[in-house]
């Protein structure tokens, strides 16, 4: 299966809010397509910005996530809270001010509806059948330096592929094992996108027939609760926010 991950570099997305229609309306989109886009570009989108010099980033942090941990690393230099929002485990909320300008920029309210919207968009002015819309940010991986990708709210593509029941090569039945068939996907989207001033806030990914497309798709049964998740011991540490 020969697949393509399609860069595409666009002009500079401005904070506080940027009208991305124009960006939008110039991809070129195929059936079966995947469009990944930086979860920056949509908060810019939708206004999530606040200027550095009128707001604490800690304020901003403390009302966006579920869960929240002050935490200074060993050397004493770098400084980042521990937080779950919107039930993903992630460094200050998502919340970041690179390539912004003098502004904190924060994930979409809503990122499954930000997908779904653009998708629909697509999709009108295409005429395509089949069509994923992911929203991306990068993400650090415990006990690992450097950063990966991950999806932080999708529409038109399912996130797992349920292989319990199956056998193995051995005929042992599976029990447990579900399959993240697109955060693997999103890390080689990000890891095209690049990190700096690459202004590559968009990739396509083209022939990739190993996935399923559904209307009804998001992130919501991706997800699992910090009570029932494997690493919920570690989870429990970061105390629940109370807003």
């Amino acid at each position: 299966m020969k697949i393509e991950f399609l860069p595409v570099k666009t002009r500079i997305i401005h904070p506080p809010k940027d009208d991305i229609s124009d960006i939008l309306d110039s991809l070129e989109i195929k059936d079966g397509d995947i469009v990944f886009i930086s979860s920056k570009v949509l908060g810019i989108s939708e206004g999530r910005c606040f200027k550095a010099t009128e707001h604490d980033k800690t304020d901003l942090i403390k009302a966006e996530v579920e869960r929240y941990l002050p935490y200074v690393n060993n050397t004493g230099d770098f400084h980042v809270n521990l937080t779950v929002n919107q039930n993903i485990l992630i460094p200050s909320g998502g919340i970041d001010e690179s390539n912004a300008n003098g502004y904190y920029v924060l994930w979409p309210k809503n990122p499954d509806e930000s997908c779904r919207r653009i998708r629909e968009k697509l999709m009108t002015r295409t005429g395509v059948k089949n069509l994923g819309v992911v929203a991306t940010d990068s993400h650090t991986t415990p006990l690992r330096w450097g950063v990966t990708g991950i999806a932080i709210g999708l529409a038109g593509v399912e996130p797992l592929e349920d292989i319990r029941g199956k056998e193995d090569l051995f005929g042992r039945a599976m029990h447990v094992t579900q399959i993240d068939k697109i955060d693997p996907l999103t890390s080689m989207a990000v890891a095209i996108m690049g990190e700096s001033s690459e202004a590559t806030p968009i990739v396509i990914l083209r022939d990739y027939k190993d996935i399923k497309f559904s209307d009804t798709a998001s992130m919501k049964d991706f997800k699992i609760d910090p009570d029932f998740d494997l690493y919920s011991p570690l989870i429990k540490v970061l105390p629940i926010n109370d807003k």
